[in-house]
């Protein structure tokens, strides 16, 4: 039962720890408007997810009113295009149809213009993921994802030389919002099915037909119980922080729940992630930080986020029964304002990111680099991460933003994509180890059956 003093903790959390529900997304199958005709099939999924989700918004804030809780963001998320388009191609109509669907319904994001390719790509599934860019340039609210690997397939390096290719393109097609299309674009591997986070979010083929997936938030909060503890030992700090992440995860856990009644959806998950935003106060790296880092990137970094994402899973599984999504904490470095300024200062750099992503969630995420970087340069770095996530079963991707005209400097995307510095790179050339092509094989300890 909720006692007087959960409330006020709650409230204070809410004014000013920057608590809240960061996204409330509605998974929606499209399986079942699959036609020989794409008019057909572009009027079957503007109906069916109008009939879905037109009142998720409302309803949302509807709840947020109730509870006191603020929920940011309304998002959709739909069965991969690339296999509802494979009777018909034209897929670019289709995320037409997807934007038109989020504009009327009041949304902010669209995900599911996917490709799932991670040990082989058919005809058709090259040629989707050829669309990508185009798709991405006439829409505005639609995202993309393509998964090139996983644990038990390997790694598809046809599929990752091709995606460095799409991200070039995709940058020149915006490049009058410094290449703003890439921040729609995550290559990942070991997808998951139940991701309510854009851009990487779609409808898993294995999922009900209607779904709720919330992500919660609240590095602010768990910010603020850290100054709390200054001076003790790294066992009450981990605590410390599984007390606020089962929490989190309870208010996470009811909106879900509600929003589900309400929606005539199923519950899906509740995402433990901590996501930050450029606001200050809503800071990961400002929590590594208080850990004990002067400054994330620095040597202790890794560690230091290690422990905290082991200790807000530990705290949200506590609180709810279906945790899922990727549950941990991400580091996208333009939507981050510690991770601006670290990165400003030439601290936090690319090699470092990357080992944090050995721990974290997900991977190099919206970072800026030079606009002349090379196709087989983004391949590559594409490559190193699907790796880390295939050797150690998780989630890996990146999302990375080569902007056009722009060889240092800061990139401006606005809202809660923010501002990213121009982060230097390796400039040493993988382009023989690009064009090889071919598959990476699984690990052999992925042969557990």
């Amino acid at each position: 039962m909720i006692n007087i003093q959960e409330v006020i903790e709650t409230n204070k959390m809410v004014s000013a720890e920057h608590l809240d529900v960061r996204t409330v997304t509605m998974g929606i199958s499209l399986l079942d408007c699959i036609s020989d005709d794409i008019d057909t099939l572009c009027e079957r999924i503007h109906n069916k997810i109008i009939a879905k989700a037109k009142n998720l918004v409302p309803v949302c804030n509807e709840i947020a009113a109730e509870i006191g809780i603020p929920i940011v963001n309304k998002r959709i998320s739909v069965t991969p295009v690339s296999l509802v388009t494979a009777r018909t191609g034209q897929s670019v109509k289709v995320a037409e149809v997807l934007d038109k669907c989020a504009a009327e319904i009041g949304v902010d994001f669209v995900g599911g213009y996917s490709a799932l390719v991670q040990k082989g790509m058919t005809p058709y599934e090259e040629e989707f993921i050829k669309t990508i860019p185009e798709a991405l340039a006439r829409t505005e609210k639609v995202c993309s994802s393509v998964n090139v690997g996983s644990t038990k397939t390997g790694i598809n390096m046809d599929a990752v030389r091709l995606m460095g290719k799409m991200i070039k393109e995709t940058a020149e097609k915006t490049k009058e919002r410094d290449s703003i299309g890439c921040a729609k674009l995550v290559v990942f591997a070991n997808a998951v099915d139940d991701n309510p986070f854009m851009a990487g979010a779609f409808h898993g083929v294995g999922e009900g037909d209607c779904i709720i997936n919330v992500g919660v938030s609240g590095p602010g909060v768990v910010e603020t119980a850290l100054k709390q503890v200054r001076g003790a030992d790294l066992t009450v700090v981990a605590e410390t922080i599984k007390r606020i992440a089962y929490k989190i995860t309870r208010v996470g856990q009811l909106v879900a729940q509600e929003s589900s009644r309400r929606l005539g959806a199923s519950f899906g998950i509740v995402d433990l992630s901590l996501a930050p935003t450029p606001v200050k106060g809503d800071s990961v790296a400002r929590i590594l930080e208080e850990i004990g880092v002067d400054c994330v990137g620095g040597y202790g970094t890794t560690a230091c986020l290690a422990l905290l994402n082991d200790a807000v899973k530990k705290g949200g599984i506590m609180a709810s029964s279906h945790v899922g999504g990727l549950s941990g904490a991400f580091i996208p470095v333009s939507e981050d304002i510690g991770m601006i300024e670290s990165a400003k200062k030439g601290i936090l750099k690319l090699e470092k990111l990357e080992a944090m992503t050995a721990i974290c969630s997900v991977g190099l995420d919206m970072i800026a680099i030079p606009g002349d970087t090379s196709a087989e340069v983004i391949s590559a770095m594409i490559a190193d991460e699907s790796a880390i996530g295939v050797i150690n079963n998780k989630t890996t991707a990146v999302r990375v933003i080569p902007v056009c005209g722009k060889n240092e400097g800061t990139a401006y995307f606005g809202g809660l994509l923010g501002e990213a510095p121009i982060m230097p790179i390796n400039s040493v050339s993988p382009a023989r180890f690009i064009a090889r092509g071919g598959r990476i094989p699984a690990p052999v300890w992925a042969n557990k059956n």
